[in-house]
């Protein structure tokens, strides 16, 4: 008779008819007990199974939310369970534990979908805290109204983003020149593709350039194109962005950084709708919608003589400035969550999520790469996070503030400040109250035994460097119990 327990109490929140929530497949009857005795004491509902091919049978009548399961056991393995699991519950979270706690079969656990990794012999509440995870994650995803319909093109709630999408809106009809302007990162290019997408030349080319990522001497040419034999290794005839863009639009990244000489050929074609490729003598017609885009001051760059004021002008017929990231944290969540499930996709791995708390604290940030930065922040923890829930401790020590090395930077954001910020975060997150009287009470305590270690006790030297009076750092000490010498 196959060794299989069900707990007898219900998971919270479930009827007794549902499906078991936690499954434990372990071939070692000591580490199923373990789990048994923990999971009934959370009351938190659990099969447990001896063997992989008992639980592959149990599936065809159950579903489990969460599986426990060790890797090397007798018959089928975990891996191979989590592989069949996979087929047929593919957002069921799987942690595979083993004793044998090398290299590859961690990655051979992670790379088949795993959920966590517990090494054995492991902590009890540890491996409980794990299933708790696991379980909210679970029921996160199975709470998660279907995806359907095409993403949208650009995200943001934040009222600087709804004045964005208002204005694509108002320019939809139009064939006017528009000038974004907004930091690096903020997503020019994408408002530039939705400017395009949404206008009367949605069925011709879009054609994107960056100005400042191509040498002067090249420029032109890229530009305008050129006839065959203009300069030395000109072999063939080249159709330039201009001729390829033709009925469509044109958009020009990094406008501040283009060269004066080509500044003036761009104001011609704009003002005449004409231009020559380099080399020829034949005016071609230009039907080109321009969108151009700069993260630089162009009327400071006009006032320095370094962009010419009359193109300035024909390009600023209508303006558009994106927010920096900074300026919209109420939309960090929604595009946290929506790169973390694009990178899952192109990755082809599970999804990981962030929690409140990360959410929360991810909101603090400046971010001075803006979204893109943000964008590369998820798709960093998808591939690096160790868990399928991503805590404030699973960011990049450069996101939480602290050097690469791991060890706290000195003052300021990036030191102290951030890890406080952090545990405010934390603890908010967790519905703590009375917030202000700990923190306060753990400050101070620092303050004072910090002091008195380097004075050696001397309680008036040590209020002297903190700045306090003698009986003011005297009752400290004992409200704080605080133990010092005199």
């Amino acid at each position: 008779m196959p060794d299989e327990r069900t707990d007898a109490m219900p998971a919270e929140g479930r009827s007794p008819g549902d499906a078991t929530p936690v499954w434990i497949i372990d071939d070692d009857r000591s580490i199923r007990w373990v789990f048994e005795k923990a999971l009934a004491r959370e009351g938190i509902g659990f099969r447990a199974f001896a063997s992989a091919r008992e639980a592959l049978e149990r599936l065809a009548d159950e579903s489990p939310e969460v599986v426990v399961s060790d890797i090397r056991m007798p018959g089928p393995t975990g891996l191979e369970f989590m592989q069949a699991l996979k087929e047929r519950l593919p957002g069921v979270p799987v942690i595979v534990m083993t004793a044998y706690s090398d290299l590859e079969s961690a990655v051979a656990a992670f790379q088949g979908g795993a959920f966590e990794y517990l090494p054995k012999p492991f902590d009890v509440d540890h491996a409980v805290e794990l299933v708790r995870r696991a379980l909210d994650e679970s029921r996160r995803r199975f709470e998660a109204p279907p995806e359907g319909g095409e993403a949208p093109e650009i995200l943001g709630q934040a009222p600087a983003m709804q004045e964005v999408f208002r204005a694509i809106g108002r320019l939809a009809q139009s064939h006017a020149t528009v000038l974004i302007t907004g930091e690096s990162g903020t997503g020019k290019e994408l408002v530039a593709r939705a400017l395009h997408r949404h206008s009367p030349r949605a069925g011709k080319a879009f054609i994107a350039i960056n100005t400042a990522a191509i040498p002067k001497d090249l420029l032109e040419s890229e530009l305008f194109g050129h006839e065959r034999g203009a300069f030395t290794g000109a072999q063939a005839m080249r159709r330039g962005r201009f001729e390829q863009a033709e009925g469509g639009t044109l958009f020009l990244d990094e406008i501040g950084d283009m060269p004066p000489d080509l500044q003036t050929r761009l104001l011609r074609v704009l003002s005449d709708g004409q231009f020559y490729r380099v080399g020829g003598h034949t005016p071609i017609t230009a039907n080109v919608r321009v969108i151009a885009a700069t993260h630089q001051d162009l009327e400071s760059r006009v006032r320095q003589g370094l962009f010419r004021e009359d193109l300035f002008h024909r390009l600023n017929v209508i303006r558009l400035r994106l927010p920096s990231l900074r300026e919209r944290r109420e939309d960090i969540p929604v595009l946290a969550r929506h790169f973390l499930a694009r990178s899952a996709r192109e990755l082809g791995v599970d999804g990981k999520r962030l929690t409140d708390a990360a959410l929360q604290f991810l909101a603090t940030r400046d971010f001075p790469g803006n979204v893109r930065q943000l964008e590369n922040l998820c798709h960093w923890l998808t591939v690096m996070a160790p868990g399928q829930a991503v805590d404030v401790a699973d960011l990049p020590p450069e996101i939480r503030g602290e050097p690469p090395g791991g060890a706290a930077a000195p003052g300021g954001e990036g030191g102290w400040r951030a890890a406080l910020e952090r545990e405010v975060a934390a603890r908010l997150a967790r519905g703590e109250s009375g917030i202000a009287d700990g923190l306060t009470r753990d400050f101070e305590t620092a303050l004072i035994t910090r002091a008195l270690a380097h004075t050696g006790g001397r309680r008036i030297e040590a209020a002297g460097l903190l700045g306090i009076g003698r009986n003011t750092l005297t009752r400290k000490v004992q409200e704080l119990r605080i133990d010092a010498k005199d």
